[in-house]
């Protein structure tokens, strides 16, 4: 992110939290349809290892605890929307593994345990730089175990060009699958279209890979 500085990229997503509701945020789902049947998809069992990588205030998060999913990992550069989370979650917010942290500038997460899949949605089209993508992709072929799975979602070719004052880059599934590398297989990719809480369409694509 070549427009703004690490320091100044957490006070940015900081602010966003801090200024608005999460359910007021454009990226905001009440249910996190798309993303959670490719997790069922993945036929993981309910103790297996889910990183959600910039979390934020994702209602993913209880959509897994209420499904009985009791090993998960909650990451995001923004304290204040971790903590929207945890105030969310209540007492439950004692059942997740919190890590902040920078997923282009990581410092706690490549200390983490292998997962078995990773879940990203409206992250990674932040990651403007190669760098920062080699970064990420670097740190996701890091903790994914072979066997395990990586959930991908991202504005798709037809989306927008900015989001929340911030350029992206947008993909479809086979920019996504070449990013990854060989030894991950797509099994499942489609085109969804997010509603916005201001009613604007935002297309995302979203994938399923397998490590292989």
């Amino acid at each position: 992110m070549a427009e703004i500085s690490e320091r100044d990229l957490k006070a940015h997503w900081d602010a966003a939290y801090a200024r608005r509701a999460p359910e007021k945020l454009g990226w905001y789902e009440a249910e996190p349809i798309p993303s959670l049947q490719l997790i069922e998809r993945s036929g993981l069992d309910r103790d297996a290892r889910i990183l959600i990588a910039g979390a934020g205030a994702t209602t993913l998060v209880d959509a897994l605890l209420e499904r009985g999913y009791r090993n998960i990992i909650a990451n995001d550069i923004s304290s204040t929307a971790l903590q929207r989370l945890k105030e969310r979650l209540g007492a439950r917010a004692e059942d997740i593994h919190w890590v902040e942290d920078d997923l282009t500038r990581p410092q706690t997460l490549p200390a983490l345990e292998p997962v078995d899949l990773w879940h990203d949605r409206a992250v990674l089209h932040f990651f403007t730089e190669a760098e920062d993508r080699r970064t990420y992709f670097g740190l996701l072929r890091r903790l994914v175990r072979p066997g395990g799975f990586v959930v991908l979602a991202a504005f798709n070719l037809q989306g927008a060009e900015r989001c929340s004052g911030l350029p992206v880059h947008r993909y479809d599934a086979p920019m996504l699958a070449e990013a990854l590398g060989a030894e991950f297989r797509l099994l499942e990719s489609f085109d969804h279209v997010h509603i916005m809480p201001s009613g604007e369409e935002r297309p995302y694509v979203y994938t399923l890979f397998e490590r292989v």
